[in-house]
């Protein structure tokens, strides 16, 4: 298997980006590009730490993110299962992208910039629902905004509706990599209650 090994050889292969891709890319809320990720309530973001990367799902009943202004974004860090893989990684290295979505879009836009971890009260206070508020907030700095092309969701046909059949369920992967101490039917059948008490 042979591999690319340097930059030269890989702008090479595969020729000079269009026009429009590089065009396209601003450094701040644009008008249109905060209308886009306003009306976003999922995106993936990924963070770098020592030992690698990690993307992880985030997602809201209304957007996901907030704009504090052109420059920065809020996001409320609600309750998860504590692993805090992404939250690590911001604070020992703020470098983060995140990938947001809307239902029946082909697009994503996307956002690379720097991430802080702020546990402060009042920041906290303004995102408070039902009485419940995060347990943080991750202030974003853009430093670039684009959107991305619309082919590889397409290809893939991400809201054709139609689903794989027969995957795994979780608990079933679970009682898999725990050799059966863990998961099984009833992490299945206890889930959907378990997460509609903890959605907040």
């Amino acid at each position: 298997m042979d591999f690319i090994e340097n930059i030269a050889e890989l702008e090479t292969h595969y020729g000079a980006p269009g026009a429009p891709s590089l065009r396209k890319v601003a450094d701040h809320l644009t008008p249109l590009y905060r209308k886009w990720v306003m009306a976003s309530r999922f995106c993936v973001v990924t963070t770098v730490g020592p030992e690698g990367t990690e993307g992880s799902p985030r997602g809201d009943d209304g957007s996901v993110v907030r704009e504090l202004n052109s420059k920065t974004l809020l996001m409320p860090d609600w309750r998860g299962n504590n692993r805090l893989d992404s939250l690590r990684n911001i604070v020992r290295d703020g470098r983060v992208s995140l990938m947001f979505m809307v239902p029946g879009s082909n697009n994503v836009v996307r956002i690379n910039g720097e991430a802080r971890l702020s546990a402060d009260v009042d920041l906290r206070q303004g995102f408070e629902r039902d009485g419940k508020v995060p347990a943080t907030v991750i202030v974003i700095q853009i430093s670039e905004v684009y959107a991305q092309c619309a082919r590889a969701i397409m290809r893939a046909g991400v809201w054709s509706g139609v689903s794989a059949p027969d995957l795994p369920s979780v608990g079933e992967i679970l009682a898999e990599v725990s050799s059966g101490e863990e998961g099984g039917p009833a992490y299945d059948t206890a889930w959907p209650e378990r997460a509609a008490r903890t959605m907040w």
